[in-house]
């Protein structure tokens, strides 16, 4: 019997089925030898912005450099307190760290994994320098923009909304996220629903004077060559980069759409096997595993990432048991930002610090869901993760 081989992550098909495109985009970028900003880059802005609902976009050479330029944009010095989840990709907290100023670490609802707005206003409450607030849209739902906007306006600061998961995702309004607050970050690395081929990355913005400011400090703060206002950085975006992401962005729909299909097959699998969504905790028993709760209309997840949950001590055995069977993983994240060593001169590096955030660390694994899944592939998955959790279930019954 063949065993099915599942990836986590498998990009030969969707190239295959744009090569022609992509192949001559690269090629009139290449015979332009305009490789650096340009038409190419402008262009892909406005249909970013469009997209978004967003008047502005600024291409820039990454998620994590995109959020940098986001806070010098609106100011930050060193000692100013941001607001940020640990529960996220480093890029978030360190963007911070590298102006010099100081994350403060806010807990996760654990529904959703995103940042959670009660906690982050009581973080606000212990804070004498706060000056923004980063909520992450984590795997492609979007976080209480509702919530948050209202908090900034409450504190006076503003929203900067890190999307680098999420583009396409929409809000409880049914609005796109990163269309309703000051600034909003995208990162478009390889595996994202809309990547390129290499590093790249956006600001999007309602404001033309924050717009204006973002284009002058990615070009090390000038504006007319070589006359430098402020220091800025290097943070261009690549002209083959935006040609690669204008001919994916058409297909950027019908790709979330697919990944849709595919975690409907994984709830419903999961349903019928007696788990519960991420609204029942696993505390309240029943099959231990949870699958990611769906948000309501007009709402929409896009699932950058598809993640389960199974209790702490069973997620590396499961996720052992997953590459026997040949079925690609990732845990996002195995250790929160809050206990990286690289952040202990913050003084954070507490255990029960952030229990939402630590329990999920633990308990959290991520299955393929790449729109390219075949329907053998994607049951392969569900039966095994299902195999593995009822087989727990027995041994477990088993020593009591």
């Amino acid at each position: 019997m063949t065993t099915v081989n599942v990836p986590l992550l498998d990009l030969k098909p969707q190239y295959q089925s744009i090569k022609a495109e992509v192949d001559a985009a690269m090629a009139r970028v290449v015979a332009s030898q305009y490789f650096i900003l340009g038409p190419e880059v402008e262009a892909l802005e406005q249909e970013i912005a469009a997209y978004c609902q967003v008047k502005h976009g600024i291409g820039c050479t990454s998620g994590s450099d995109a959020l940098i330029l986001a806070l010098m944009a609106i100011g930050i010095k060193p000692g100013d307190e941001i607001l940020c989840p640990s529960y996220t990709f480093f890029a978030t907290g360190s963007a911070p760290c590298r102006l010099g100023a100081k994350p403060v670490w806010v807990d996760i609802d654990p529904v959703t994994y995103n940042m959670c707005p009660r906690a982050a206003a009581e973080a606000a409450q212990r804070c004498t320098r706060l000056k923004a607030i980063i909520p992450v849209h984590l795997f492609g739902q979007a976080a209480d923009v509702d919530a948050f906007a209202a908090l900034g306006a409450r504190l006076g600061v503003p929203v900067i909304e890190d999307g680098a998961q999420a583009i396409g995702a929409r809000d409880a309004t049914g609005a796109m996220v990163g269309a309703r607050c000051a600034m909003a970050t995208w990162s478009f690395f390889p595996s994202k629903n809309l990547g390129c081929f290499g590093d790249g990355g956006m600001i999007t913005t309602n404001c033309p004077h924050v717009a204006e400011q973002l284009k002058v400090l990615r070009v090390h703060g000038s504006k007319v060559k070589y006359y430098h206002r402020t220091i800025g950085m290097n943070g261009r975006l690549d002209a083959l980069q935006a040609a690669v992401l204008r001919v994916k962005l058409p297909h950027l729909e019908s790709w979330h759409a697919g990944r849709t299909a595919n975690a409907d097959f994984y709830d419903a699998a999961f349903k019928a096997a007696g788990a519960a969504d991420t609204r029942t905790p696993l505390s309240a028993g029943g099959t231990q595993m949870r699958y990611p709760a769906r948000p309501a209309a007009p709402a929409r997840h896009i699932y950058n990432q598809y993640v389960i949950r199974v209790p702490e001590g069973q997620r590396d055995d499961l996720r052992a048991h997953l590459a026997e069977q040949k079925i690609g993983t990732e845990i996002y994240y195995p250790l929160p930002l809050h206990l990286q060593e690289c952040f202990e001169f913050l003084g954070t590096a507490v255990k029960g610090l952030l229990p939402h955030t630590e329990a999920a660390a633990k308990e959290t694994l991520a299955l393929p869901i790449f729109p390219e899944l075949t329907a053998e592939q994607r049951a392969h998955v569900a039966q095994q993760v299902v195999a593995f959790v009822a087989k727990s279930a027995r041994t477990l019954a088993g020593t009591r």
